[in-house]
């Protein structure tokens, strides 16, 4: 049995169970309480707050934990980061006030910066040979300046709505993080077994995003012409029809160039054009 340390509540959880969901770990419909087997898969989930899953997994009181980078950098504890996800993903960044007249980073040498991030915000003053007063608080970062407790904020900024609400200007990024897979570096082998299968099983729900089945069917003459706008994940299955002269041409796009070739296959005379989105794609 794993044990998953997932964010209880907060900006990582639905999303983390989706994609749990989609690889089959799936929870059942009881109440939910602090610690949940799955069903179908091995593995129990363990509900905790972000900040207290990098430590859990290190000590290994969770096998392997789903949480913000930022998170598991700040922390810094024995846990190993596994695979990125893709999901959650915001910055932490420094802010100050709007009114303050900013060129570079040494606006704030002798300064004072409050932040919830005081390890990340320390590791990128001392590469950008700034010298300045780390202010440790929890909570609303974002009100320090206003109330006269520091000069700037170090703090995660999604779409940078906080900021303008108290008047700041983000003006210096420091990390882009997003939702990581994090380990114990002293798995046993059958846990490592699990582990395994469940990122082939999220690889899987990560390859088919953004990509559709596309099937089709095709003159035989413009078959070549085809293959070039449709090399599929290998090259297009090709299945002759009934009729002679014409064969049905299957593959994969990708769904950002949908439009682009749906258009180029229009123009070479191909009929009965299907889209089919994909659950989980095995390579």
């Amino acid at each position: 049995m794993l044990r998953i340390a997932i964010q209880g509540k907060g900006r990582l959880n639905e999303e983390t169970l989706n994609l749990l969901q989609e690889a089959g770990v799936r929870l059942p419909s009881a109440k939910r309480t602090l610690l949940i087997p799955a069903k179908d898969f091995p593995a129990e989930l363990l509900f905790l707050r972000d900040d207290d899953i990098p430590q859990a997994v290190a000590d290994g009181v969770a096998d392997a934990g789903i949480v913000g980078e930022n998170e598991f950098l700040e922390k810094q504890g024995g846990a190993e980061m596994i695979k990125r996800l893709g999901f959650g993903k915001c910055r932490l960044s420094l802010a100050i006030p709007k009114e303050e007249d900013y060129k570079t980073l040494s606006w704030f040498n002798g300064k004072k910066i409050a932040t919830s991030y005081p390890v990340v915000l320390s590791d990128f003053l001392k590469k950008n040979a700034i010298k300045a007063e780390i202010h440790t608080i929890s909570g609303s970062v974002e009100i320090a300046p206003g109330i006269g407790l520091a000069d700037a904020i170090f703090d995660i900024v999604s779409s940078g709505s906080t900021l303008m609400s108290n008047h700041l200007k983000e003006v210096e990024t420091a990390l882009h993080s997003e939702a990581v897979l994090i380990a114990n570096k002293s798995l046993n082998g059958e846990k490592e077994r699990i582990l395994k299968e469940l990122i082939f099983r999220v690889d899987a729900v990560q390859t088919a995003e953004d990509k559709k089945y596309i099937l089709l069917n095709a003159p035989n003459s413009v078959l070549p012409e085809i293959f070039n706008i449709l090399p599929g994940m290998r090259s297009p299955t090709v299945v002759p029809l009934a009729q002679e002269g014409w064969s049905s041409v299957h593959s994969v796009i990708d769904e950002k160039r949908f439009w682009e070739i749906i258009g180029k296959l229009k123009n070479l005379g191909t009929e009965g054009i299907l889209v089919v989105p994909i659950e989980k794609m095995i390579l």
